[in-house]
């Protein structure tokens, strides 16, 4: 029996591709932290490189945009040691992060025994992850990075209802996680805008907008369903309010793309703006009547990012 010839796959050393770690590794996964994010189940939203934790540096500082969870990301392109261990526990504490990440080459059983020990002590609250970082080719390709998680938290990627445990969950509250679980499925497996992969027994859900301070916002209320652009500039109020105005130039054509017309919400009491598309429904609504909304939804983050996606990015730059 023939067939078409198979190529093997081969790695390549990392240092071929990054020779320096700070210099050349570090830049390259600011700019491609949401390949990262695939490989962890979540949405990755950069904030800082080289942030400072004391005397000491964290290599990248990101956020979970759902929950507003801070995720301290810790490379090393060597075999683990345990200089590197206390560095990333010193600075989880200083920053007070919900997720731990540490990437290396290559990881020691006793390092990733001591993540695997740290996740089964912290609960969900905290959540530890061990990448190894790897560079592959098949014959003569391009290297292309790949992420093998060697250590996450238990039973991440099985089915479980993250931050609080089952019991306490109450009935309305796991219709949401339900209705959330099947928003973020449809929007990661269709249309792959998202890597987040777990719903939380709650009445909202973020997504990354692709920037600091930029996120959309899936939300129920008593009477209402919404899809909002919410706009939370490191700049504060002032750089708020700008780009809401600065978008508002082109409300006639936005409304047009979203297909309704939008709230242009500067809320008087925060600091933050938001531009929302809303419509009448409930929560304890027909499972028919879900899965009609739930579309919706869907439509109205694509819509959202069609219209104000590269708009955003002609005010903000990049």
């Amino acid at each position: 029996m023939t067939g078409e010839p198979l190529s093997s796959i081969e790695t390549v050393d990392l240092r071929r591709v990054w020779p320096n770690e700070a210099v050349d590794f570090t830049p390259w996964l600011e700019r491609n932290i949401t390949a990262l994010g695939d490989a962890l189940g979540m949405d990755l939203e950069f904030s800082e490189r080289e942030a400072p934790v004391g005397g000491y540096s964290l290599d990248i500082l990101a956020t979970e945009p759902h929950g507003n969870r801070r995720v301290v990301i810790e490379n090393q392109l060597e075999k683990t040691n345990h200089d590197h261990l206390g560095k990333l526990l010193t600075y989880a504490a200083g920053y007070d992060a919900g997720v731990v990440v540490w990437l290396s080459r290559e990881f020691t059983d006793e390092h990733r025994q001591a993540l695997d020990w740290l996740n089964q002590r912290t609960g969900e609250d905290t959540l530890f992850f061990g990448v190894v970082v790897e560079l592959w080719k098949i014959d003569s390709s391009r290297p292309a990075p790949h992420f093998n998680l060697v250590a996450q938290p238990n039973d991440w990627r099985k089915e479980r209802i993250t931050g609080r445990s089952a019991a306490t969950v109450s009935e309305r509250d796991e219709r949401y996680r339900q209705f959330f679980q099947g928003l973020i499925d449809t929007l990661r497996e269709k249309h792959k805008v998202t890597s987040a992969r777990k719903a939380q027994p709650s009445n909202w859900y973020e997504f990354a907008g692709g920037r600091t301070g930029i996120r959309y916002s899936a939300t129920w209320r008593k009477k209402w369903a919404g899809m909002a652009l919410y706009i939370d500039l490191p700049g504060g109020a002032d750089a708020n309010l700008n780009l809401l105005e600065r978008l508002e130039e082109h409300k006639e054509e936005i409304e047009e793309t979203i297909g309704q017309p939008l709230d242009w919400l500067r809320l008087e009491n925060r600091r933050a703006c938001r531009i929302a598309a809303t419509r009448r429904g409930s929560i304890d609504d027909p499972q028919e009547t879900l899965a009609e909304i739930r579309e919706w939804m869907v439509n109205r983050l694509l819509r959202f990012r069609e219209a104000f996606g590269p708009r955003i990015s002609e005010e903000l730059g990049g």
